[in-house]
């Protein structure tokens, strides 16, 4: 069994590459159409509703996108460093600093959220704490759309961004993060597999996962 992997260790990996980090991520959404497809179903399926939240938000690109179509949302990260960038790139969204496995959210109280590769850290149990948390900050109706990377492996990396670190990434099947949602009792779940965007990013099949806090 993998240990959980230590989540002050995950916030100085961020808060070491986050200039670099920023530079090299902030419009990735633009080279990935099918990202775009995904956000535009977010912000029809949300509509006017809030407050939406970016859990993971980094240096804001999702958070930006998702406003950019008419959404009002705030940003939410584990590393000040990368939230430091993300008010400089945006200075019109607000960004707090936050650990989505223990939100200091009350129940039922956010409308919708999305977390791009939140969970890329995290252990199977640590992805598991997180689902129940999301469903417990949501209001009834609520949505939560999030990505991942499919596989069964873990991998070390020891250097990121011209940077030393030493962190794991993690890959989960689809069977597993559709039980960790239906676990939580979320509805309506729907997860959307593509391949990779080659020279674009990593090159690791990715997922997106829509599900719905039963409710309105």
């Amino acid at each position: 069994m993998i240990m959980e992997q230590d989540l002050n260790k995950v916030e100085h990996l961020y808060d070491t590459v986050a200039k670099k980090y920023a530079e090299t991520f902030s419009g990735e959404h633009e080279k990935k159409p099918k990202d775009q497809e995904i956000l535009h179903r977010f912000s029809i399926k949300i509509g006017d509703r809030r407050p939406i939240w970016d859990f993971g938000c980094g240096p804001g690109q999702t958070t930006e996108y998702l406003k950019n179509l008419g959404i009002e949302i705030s940003g939410l990260d584990l590393s000040e460093k990368i939230l430091e960038q993300a008010r400089t790139i945006h200075p019109g969204i607000h960004f707090q600093k936050g650990n989505i496995l223990e939100f200091e959210f009350d129940n039922d109280s956010i409308a919708g959220a999305v977390a791009f590769y939140a969970i890329v850290h995290f252990t199977e149990e640590q992805v598991k704490i997180a689902c129940r948390e999301v469903y417990r900050v949501l209001k009834p109706g609520g949505i939560f759309l999030f990505t991942y990377h499919i596989g069964k492996e873990t991998i070390h990396v020891e250097e990121f961004l011209g940077k030393k670190i030493d962190i794991d990434f993690m890959f989960f099947t689809t069977d597993f993060i559709f039980s960790c949602l239906n676990d939580s009792g979320f509805e309506k779940i729907e997860i959307i597999e593509r391949e990779p965007y080659p020279g674009v990013e990593y090159e690791s099949r990715r997922a997106y996962a829509f599900a719905k806090k039963p409710g309105l």
